[in-house]
């Protein structure tokens, strides 16, 4: 997410309803292939369309209620999941003669700070192709209050993003957050209360998945090019690239990112040193210095907010960012003095400053030590180098270095085998908690299926869920 001049206090964040516009819905279906031609998506794969169009006509016919679970490893998806929704699901039911008399569209989540770094328009357009904005760092009652009423009563499915956040990982699963599982029992709820007993709810995963269209190392190398100059690590005694065999590459590939890691953790480790008293211990192994320096940014945050460093680092992420805007975004302002007012944009900006190492910590949250050891791809190399490229342009602020554009993109989206959720309701009577674990963990069996990280049945099912518990 792009860092915000913030510099004074503002009113508080208001809630954009939801407001379905058909036409901008025709508009943006008519110029899809626009966009994902200017975002670089030359070509889109669908498999399993046929399960999507299927489940939507039984909720045309009042048979099920559809909650679709998608991956988001890029702030591309939204344009996968129109192309799913508008294109894919269309086709493959007219391919297998499945009738779908009602609009094939989606409702959905979104994070309510989009619109403050992408702009008014921005909130409009989402707002009015049926999104929802939530606030991720608290118990946001009004969002959660309609997303349940749209789930259960709404003309279309609704979509949610469960790992929560973009991780720009095409082959690794980011932990789920457990509300996409308590809103779907929810919706079972609501349904046996209403005495609907006759429809059935579903959660669809679907796996979102990019790759380079035509993978090539010239433009790997033109990355850890520009990252070795944006670090100076030619002056701080880098890898010597002039002494590289006529072969083992890939061997020298590797090296220089590990040394582009090293220098730019070592980087951050003085910067933390220095300012806030944040001591190096650069005899360690490099995932426990990164983990290390991960915490250290969360807890100087944590401090001036006075948050305790409880969770794991998304959910210490999401605490920092509401308390953040609770400085930032504030409903007294009317009644303040002119003094008190000027303190405000002061604790204001004093707020986004820190926030500012939140959103370090997620540029490397999802970092690890062997996603491109295990499998040295152009693919993997791209993600983890244009990772680190934006970390560095984020640290630079506004005069950052552009991404470099390593050429088109192809994009294969995955409908993964339904979970029949109603089938677990009474679980989740005898024991809510447990249900809502256990129906995340088979959730997350699935969208790794759909990406191929886990295993299938020849028919390309997964295993039931567990068994009931006592």
């Amino acid at each position: 997410m792009p860092s915000l001049p913030i510099q004074t206090a503002q009113p508080p964040l208001r809630f954009i309803p939801p407001a379905y516009t058909p036409w901008l819905r025709r508009l943006a279906q008519w110029s899809l292939p626009l966009l994902l031609r200017l975002r670089r998506i030359h070509r889109t794969e669908s498999r399993g369309a046929e399960r999507l169009a299927a489940l939507l006509a039984d909720q045309q016919a009042g048979r099920a209620r559809l909650l679709l679970a998608f991956r988001h490893p890029s702030t591309l998806d939204p344009l996968l999941m129109a192309q799913l929704l508008w294109c894919g699901v269309p086709r493959a039911a007219r391919r297998a003669g499945i009738r779908l008399p009602g609009t094939v569209h989606s409702q959905f989540l979104y994070d309510r700070g989009i619109p403050l770094w992408a702009g008014p328009l921005a909130g409009w357009l989402l707002s009015h192709l049926g999104g929802i904005p939530i606030q991720r760092g608290k118990l946001d009652r009004l969002a959660l209050k309609t997303a349940r009423d749209l789930f259960a009563h709404g003309p279309f499915p609704l979509a949610i993003a469960p790992e929560g956040a973009t991780n720009h990982h095409g082959e690794l699963l980011s932990p789920l957050e457990p509300g996409l599982a308590q809103m779907a029992f929810w919706c079972c709820e609501d349904l046996a209360a209403e005495g609907r007993t006759e429809e059935q709810v579903w959660i669809v995963p679907v796996g979102l998945r990019y790759s380079l269209l035509r993978p090539r190392w010239q433009g790997i190398d033109a990355l850890l090019v520009g990252l070795e100059e944006q670090l100076d690590l030619a002056r701080v005694g880098g890898v010597d690239t002039s002494a590289a065999p006529a072969t083992g590459l890939g061997d020298l590939r590797y090296r220089r990112l590990i040394a582009i890691a090293e220098r730019l953790l070592a980087l951050l480790e003085d910067f933390y040193q220095e300012a806030h008293g944040v001591r190096p211990e650069r005899e360690r192994p490099f995932l426990e210095r990164i983990d290390r320096l991960r915490h250290a940014a969360l807890a100087v945050a944590e401090a001036q907010f006075g948050l305790l460093a409880k969770g794991n680092l998304q959910e210490r992420c999401r605490r920092i960012e509401q308390a953040g805007w609770e400085r930032i975004y504030r409903a007294d302002l009317a009644g303040l003095s002119p003094v008190a007012r000027s303190l405000a944009d002061w604790s204001a900006s004093e707020a986004a400053l820190r926030m500012g190492h939140m959103r370090l910590v997620e540029h490397f949250a999802s970092l690890s030590g062997s996603y491109v050891a295990e499998n040295p791809s152009p693919d993997r190399y791209a993600e983890v180098l244009q990772i680190l490229w934006r970390a560095v342009a984020w640290i630079q602020g506004p005069g950052g270095a552009p991404l470099p554009d390593l050429g088109p993109l192809q994009a294969c989206i995955t409908v993964g085998p339904p979970i029949a959720v109603s089938e677990h309701f009474a679980d989740y009577q005898h024991n809510r908690r447990r249900a809502v674990e256990r129906l995340t963990a088979a959730l997350g069996a699935r969208l790794e299926a759909s990406i191929g990280l886990a295993p299938t049945a020849a028919d390309g099912t997964l295993p039931p869920l567990d068994e009931p518990w006592a």
